[in-house]
């Protein structure tokens, strides 16, 4: 029996200090200032996974002043 499965680059997923999210071959060292976010497998997979928590595509920081303005406002 054949295998139907095409083999290509294995990617994990990575994560910066603003909560942004990308992927990277699994192969190589991260980029500085990336993390891995523990997902490995094909770039449909690791893209898969980025959709489904990458609710909210503000980096942390402008998050955090908007949650801090509303505050402000609110009082």
């Amino acid at each position: 029996m054949a295998d139907t499965q095409t083999s290509g680059p294995t990617y994990r997923v990575v994560l910066n200090e603003e909560e942004q999210y990308s992927i990277w071959w699994a192969d190589r060292d991260l980029p500085a200032g990336w993390t891995a976010e523990g997902t490995v497998g094909s770039e449909e997979e690791c893209l898969a996974r980025i959709d489904s928590v990458w609710t909210d595509m503000r980096p942390l920081s402008l998050r955090r002043r908007m949650e801090e303005a509303a505050r402000a406002a609110a009082e």
